[in-house]
Parts: C-alpha cells; sequence; structure tokens
C-alpha cells in the first residue's frame, strides 16, 4: 500500500519515544509471532576488539570486557570487527547464556592475505577478520549467511578487507565490515559498494543494517556520508565506527558504551526499530 512508509515511521516514531522516555535504549519487549503489524525492536552492538595479537592496540582484555558487556547490554545483534575465529564461538557462549532458552545463530568471515592468497591471521594462528551473533526467532528462519571479499582493496595493504552478513529471520538484514585503514579513499569505495550494490543484491525488500569500523569520519574529506545512500539512517560514535539502516529500519536512539581501555574504540550500542513487513 502507498501510505505504509509514513504509517511505519509514525509508529516507529512512537515507539522510539517511549523507549527515550524511559532511558533506552534498553531491553526491548519480547515481539509475538502472531502480531504481524507490531515493529519488532532490537538492540545492536558494534565492537571492534583489536583482538589480533599484533596490532598496537591490542591489550588482551578485550574478549573478557566484551561478554561482561554483552552479558549487561543483552543486545540482540551483536557485530565483531578485529577478532579470531575462535572469539566467536567464546561469545556466542556469553551470549547463549544471556537469551538462555532462545535460538541464536553466528558466523565469521575471515579477511584475506594478499601475499599468501590464504586468510589473514592472528597471533595465534587462527584466521583474523569480522563476525557476527544474533538472536533468532528459530534456526529455521534463518535465510541464510552472505559473506565476500571487497573488490576493491589498498594494494599496498596485505590485509584484504571483508564483510559479512546474516539474514535474521527473513525479515533483517543484519551485516558487518571493517574497512580499509590505510586509505580514506578505498574505505570510501569499499562503503560505497557494499551499500549501493552488494545489500541491495543480497537484501530483496527486506530492511537491512550495517554496522561496523568503517575507518570514515562524519564532517571531514572524504566524508562517510557520501556513500550513504538517499533515506539511509545513520549513527556513529563521535569517531569511526558507524551503525547505518535501509527504508524499513529506524535507528531509535544509540550511545557508545565504556571499554575501559581493552580495546581502542567503544562499543556502540542502538535501538533498531524493524517494519515487520518488507516496505512496497
Amino acid at each position: 500500500m502507498a501510505d505504509r512508509p509514513s504509517r511505519f515511521a509514525r509508529r516507529a516514531v512512537a515507539v522510539c519515544l517511549l523507549l527515550v522516555a524511559a532511558g533506552l535504549p534498553g531491553r526491548p519487549p519480547e515481539t509475538t509471532t502472531t502480531d504481524t503489524t507490531r515493529p519488532t525492536v532490537l538492540r545492536m552492538l558494534q565492537l571492534n576488539l583489536c583482538n589480533s595479537g599484533r596490532a598496537g592496540c591490542y591489550t588482551g582484555r578485550s574478549m573478557a570486557v566484551a561478554a561482561e558487556v554483552i552479558d549487561t547490554e543483552a543486545p540482540d545483534l551483536v557485530t565483531l570487527n578485529e577478532i579470531c575465529q575462535g572469539d566467536v564461538p567464546a561469545l556466542r557462549r556469553v551470549f547463549e547464556a544471556v537469551h538462555r532458552g532462545r535460538s541464536v545463530v553466528s558466523a565469521f568471515q575471515a579477511a584475506g592475505d594478499r601475499p599468501s592468497g590464504a586468510d589473514t591471521r592472528c597471533r595465534n594462528g587462527q584466521p583474523y577478520g569480522v563476525g557476527l551473533l544474533a538472536r533468532v526467532r528459530t534456526p529455521d528462519t534463518t535465510g541464510g549467511v552472505y559473506r565476500g571479499i571487497h573488490p576493491t582493496q589498498d594494494l599496498a595493504d596485505p590485509e584484504e578487507r571483508a564483510w559479512l552478513c546474516v539474514d535474521v529471520d527473513r525479515r533483517l538484514l543484519a551485516c558487518t565490515t571493517h574497512l580499509a585503514n590505510t586509505s580514506y579513499r578505498v574505505a570510501l569505495a569499499q562503503c560505497g559498494h557494499l551499500l549501493d550494490t552488494i545489500l541491495p543484491t543480497i537484501r530483496g525488500g527486506t530492511g537491512a543494517v550495517l554496522a561496523g569500523d568503517l575507518n570514515l569520519r562524519a564532517g571531514v574529506d572524504p566524508d562517510v556520508r557520501s556513500c550513504t545512500p538517499a533515506g539511509h539512517q545513520r549513527v556513529d560514535d563521535g569517531a569511526l565506527q558507524h551503525i547505518v539502516a535501509t527504508v524499513g529500519v529506524t535507528i531509535c536512539c544509540h550511545r557508545p558504551v565504556p571499554m575501559r581501555e581493552a580495546t581502542d574504540h567503544p562499543g556502540l550500542l542502538a535501538t533498531l526499530v524493524v517494519e515487520d513487513r518488507p516496505p512496497t
């Protein structure tokens, strides 16, 4: 129907006002499967853990702090940057404990290593890359996992940057990436290709949200807003981490989450209001 986007916008604003009045982002109420007209409220947490063991920001404490933050904030979606493959199942156990009795999915995508043609590795030998945790209604409603390596890379950097998406209940495409930190222009190209080409190709009519360390800022050249398509909503941590939502998803409110200097980035927590039916 032609007026659905405006109706959803009004519902989303009403939900946001209630959440803000309650001092949120806080844990949202459960959405029942029979209430098909009620927007779904989800909490999304973006974390860059700097856990490769190779970078100067490595402290060895970020996993413990991340586990505490997940336990305290109880997000429905967690996007993870600069992690080792084994970090995903470790944090999934914490995530499952938070969402006890509910279904959880997880995914990992390694960054490429140009010189070897294999994966970039953490100091412990595990593949290094990005990950995602999601609470779902049932595992059978997960529409799939999508992943890849960005076609544009900084040829002076051996690390080939990756992206990862999980289709959550066939009603939200949740994605993460960690863009180039050696060239702002390359990061901008990666951002634009992901938001303009990759996400529209795989999401269909479903709303999508991208969270990650984009290594781009707002208000400087190049400006992250130049790779954000019209109609998309974007929030950030005041620096390099961003959450970008398509039509059909409203970012209600957001705030940084202290990581106690365990990594060089705060967490970024946002509340999403997702239209149950894709806009037409």
